[in-house]
């Protein structure tokens, strides 16, 4: 900004940005720590609330074991009976029909209450009491192979195992929880009655998990004492070690990084059995509500900068105005505008300026009216010159949009002669010299396109070119002469076969262009070959005749523009019989090319 009011603004955006950015710095700063405890804070108490669940999940079943414990149950004289077989009475296949029909009764009615669970009551004679169906379900009988059940005869009192996480053996189960939690614990230790085993799926913890995973965005788990996965959102991380928290410290809440990401990890432990809750969280997801709170602030202070932006904005397009003004005068006036005047008035410096920068005009505009005029005159007559102008690139345009509109109703052939139409006359504006050979052919491709297009009979155009040869530079135009006069004169614009053949031989390149047409006789091919030399040596010294567009070159302008451009190194050859064709040699020197690359690589 070199203006003055430009640097006016410019002064006052820096006082007010840098400070205000310097603020956000370190208030970011200073808030760090605080959004962290934050965040660990929000964490834990959502991992609050899902030890609340799993807790009161466990605790029914510790309440299911209790319930049928034979210290806190009036049935263990039951129990103890099923397992001697004496009823005391006559009839003890009634008492002991009798007995299991009450169990079953007490079963079925605390288990109807709490967390869907699997109650299985092993005796240690055998006799199992269940509140589920042995056929469909699973056998009773095989706990006793179960490896824990000798862990539990060494428990006393209330202890119970917990096994932790299994496969499901409940055949209905399986489908919708392939893995179960179960806990055992002794009905009687001192008499080793037998124990009683208390099940459930681990969909029910499964299932919360997955909706805290889904509401808080916060990956949930339960861990056993072995840091082994037995519950969590994704059934395929059952099983699995979390090898992670060992990186807790001594408040057990930190960041770790997983797979390049860093994870908030918390941790709680169970009061129940010991296990562990832990939670993962995206540390970006976990601070986003209370980045939230910062970015407030920032689009509050954005918001409150560009209302002070626009308002200083116009207080100093206010006071500047006069200047501005009187700016645009003496660059008017600078540009030849003598009769505009800045009518700045006032009692201070800008007004005082004004009405002297005005006088100085009145004082010169006298002198210079005639100039003024003849000035005013000439650039008008420059800006209708210009305004008369075409630009050629307008024309491209134009044929590119005829081109897309044709090719967009289908009529592809159409589309197609107008595009080397166009790539014609755009070959045919440019001011660039030499240019590769493949150009050349391309330009002759499209020049055979619109021939064929124009005339009833198709000629065919057959190339054989050495890739070796398709980047030498030529002149410009130098192959379409001599394809019109095979096309015209050789072929008789009838139908007929052009070859077009390019190859390096040694230190030069040899083209021939060949027409199956009607030929000449060896009179008539004398005269051409003379009329060209003739036309040569006489034109060799002389300014070249330029003509606009390509179907007025002839041979003569072919044969001396590559005269002048390679020397007396370049050669055309015109050979010809009765009804044989025509054919044109080109000798072109692969020095010249050469040199003028050394000369441009120094």
């Amino acid at each position: 900004m070199t203006s003055f009011r430009g640097k006016l603004i410019a002064a006052s955006i820096v006082c007010i940005l840098i400070p205000t950015l310097v603020t956000l710095v370190v208030y970011n700063y200073l808030t760090r720590d605080a959004v962290k405890d934050q965040a660990v804070s929000n964490a834990q108490q959502t991992l609050q609330l899902v030890d609340g669940h799993v807790t009161n999940t466990l605790k029914h079943m510790l309440y299911l074991m209790n319930y049928f414990q034979v210290e806190q149950s009036g049935i263990g004289q039951t129990f103890k009976q099923f397992i001697s077989g004496d009823w005391g009475t006559a009839n003890p296949a009634y008492e002991e029909y009798k007995a299991r029909a009450d169990i079953m009764t007490k079963i079925e009615s605390v288990t109807a209450a709490g967390e869907p669970s699997y109650l299985t009551i092993l005796l240690s004679n055998g006799t199992y009491f269940m509140n589920y169906r042995k056929d469909d379900d699973f056998d009773p009988v095989l706990l006793i192979t179960k490896p824990w059940i000798t862990k539990v005869q060494g428990f006393q009192g209330l202890d119970s195992y917990w096994v932790g996480v299994t496969p499901t053996e409940f055949r209905r189960d399986k489908a919708t929880s392939p893995y179960q939690l179960t806990a055992v614990r002794q009905l009687d230790s001192r008499s080793r009655t037998g124990v009683i085993v208390v099940t459930i799926m681990e969909r029910q913890i499964g299932n919360y998990f997955r909706e805290v995973s889904a509401v808080q965005g916060q990956e949930v788990m339960l861990l056993d004492g072995n840091d082994q996965i037995i519950s969590h959102a994704d059934i395929n991380q059952i099983g699995t070690s979390f090898p992670y928290l060992k990186q807790l410290n001594k408040q057990e809440d930190n960041i770790v990084q997983i797979d390049g990401k860093n994870y908030l990890i918390s941790k709680r432990v169970l009061a129940v059995n010991g296990w562990k809750l832990v939670s993962l969280i995206p540390y970006s997801t976990a601070v986003s509500k209370i980045n939230s709170i910062f970015e407030n602030v920032f689009t509050f202070q954005l918001i409150s900068f560009i209302l002070f932006f626009i308002l200083l904005m116009v207080a100093i397009r206010a006071f500047t105005k006069p200047l501005l003004k009187l700016d645009k005068v003496a660059t008017s006036v600078q540009k030849g505008e003598l009769h505009l005047r800045s009518s700045i008035r006032g009692q201070d410096e800008i007004g005082r300026l004004g009405k002297s920068f005005d006088q100085m005009l009145d004082r010169i505009s006298d002198m210079i009216i005639e100039v003024t005029r003849t000035q005013a005159r000439k650039r008008k007559a420059e800006l209708d010159m210009l305004q008369a102008q075409i630009n050629p690139h307008f024309l491209f345009n134009v044929l590119n949009s005829i081109r897309m509109k044709v090719l967009g109703k289908g009529d592809r052939e159409s589309a197609e002669m107008i595009a080397s139409l166009s790539k014609l006359l755009r070959m045919t504006i440019q001011d660039q010299g030499n240019i590769p050979l493949h150009d050349e052919v391309d330009t002759v491709i499209d020049y055979m396109k619109l021939m064929n297009m124009r005339q009833k009979d198709k000629v065919d155009l057959e190339i054989d070119i050495d890739n070796d040869v398709f980047l030498e530079q030529v002149p410009r135009f130098f192959l379409q002469p001599i394809i019109e006069n095979a096309l015209i004169h050789g072929l008789n614009q009838q139908a007929g076969t052009i070859q077009l053949n390019a190859h390096a031989e040694a230190d030069h390149i040899r083209i021939c262009i060949r027409d199956s047409g009607q030929g000449m006789d060896q009179a008539t091919l004398e005269r051409l070959r003379s009329k060209l030399a003739m036309h040569t040596d006489e034109m060799l010294l002389a300014e070249p005749e330029k003509k606009k567009g390509f179907s007025s070159i002839g041979l003569q302008n072919v044969n001396e523009r590559m005269r002048m451009t390679f020397g007396d190194a370049f050669l055309m050859q015109v050979d010809s019989e009765i009804g044989a064709g025509t054919a044109v040699t080109l000798i072109i020197p692969k020095q010249m090319q050469e040199q003028e690359e050394v000369h441009e690589d120094v």
